[in-house]
């Protein structure tokens, strides 16, 4: 039996509606991808969510479960649509209507890593496309339904915290000169995906712990956002950006000298969201 394409970890007792998320921080590389690949192995990690999932190893303690993908971002896109399909990337392929996404080698799967560097020497087969859909996209998917359908059976909503890391320049061009660069990025699809009140919330949270915060610039938030958040049925995603120097060093793909601080403050701050789904009883019972 293949080993499943992500980790879930689950609480002792589910004590809270919010689940959490970290669909690019995958890093199992197939030997016969990396052979494929024109790219180095540094270089092939560079669009990878790196430590995210460790950073989140908290959760389930606060009664969240954690999904975190072990296939990684450059292999299958976890935050795309199973149709976000590449003709320049799949062999055979016509090309379809007009996604931004696709165009910029950014796919279910991906063209290109971060910086538009090229992945491949060649395209890829029609078959080895839907190996890596049918055998990571779809797995991971299918128990993000169930865990959002837990939460709502359990809770009455649903509050997914889905995860991610930005470099460090990736806000270069929406900060003026002079001006304080934010650090954090909250994407709710400008209130399509999740409601006022829970952004508010988890803004709160990053504020009071000192972080510069910015809503849906330059991410809004991509696929989960935009397919699984209906607040006004009760499910709400809100997509959750992390400037990578808080805590690693970019350039090597390693933690710095940041990165227990980090992960400690962001451990309380991740408590603070838990609590936003807890019951009202279970919150006076804490009280």
């Amino acid at each position: 039996m293949a080993p499943l394409p992500f980790d879930l970890s689950i609480p002792a007792e589910r004590r809270t509606s919010v689940i959490f998320s970290s669909p690019h921080s995958g890093r199992d590389y197939p030997h016969g991808f990396l052979r494929n690949s024109i790219l180095d192995e540094r270089t092939i990690r560079s669009s990878e969510d790196a430590f995210v999932d460790d950073l989140l190893d908290s959760v389930p303690g606060f009664g969240a479960p954690l999904l975190a993908a072990r296939c990684p971002r450059a292999y299958v896109d976890l935050n795309r649509g199973p149709d976000e399909l590449d003709p320049a990337v799949i062999d055979g392929l016509r090309p379809a209507g007009y996604n931004p996404r696709v165009s910029s080698g950014l796919g279910v799967i991906p063209r290109v890593v971060a910086g538009g560097k090229p992945i491949y020497r060649n395209k890829l087969s029609p078959d080895e496309v839907m190996t890596r859909i049918d055998g990571c996209w779809t797995p991971y998917h299918d128990c993000l339904k169930e865990l959002i359908a837990e939460s709502r059976s359990l809770f009455g909503e649903a509050i997914l915290v889905d995860m991610h890391s930005m470099p460090h320049e990736a806000v270069d061009s929406i900060v003026q000169a002079g001006a304080r660069r934010p650090e954090i990025i909250l994407g709710d699809r400008f209130g399509a995906a999740a409601a006022g009140h829970v952004v508010d919330r988890i803004e709160e949270a990053f504020v009071a712990a000192g972080f510069r915060t910015l809503r849906n610039a330059p991410f809004a938030g991509a696929y989960i956002a935009q397919t699984y958040g209906r607040p006004t049925a009760g499910t709400h995603v809100v997509q959750i950006e992390i400037d990578r120097a808080l805590y690693m060093n970019e350039r090597e793909i390693r933690p710095n000298g940041n990165y227990k601080g980090f992960k400690k403050t962001l451990s309380g701050i991740l408590g603070e969201i838990a609590a936003i789904g807890r019951p009202r009883t279970m919150l006076a019972a804490a009280e």
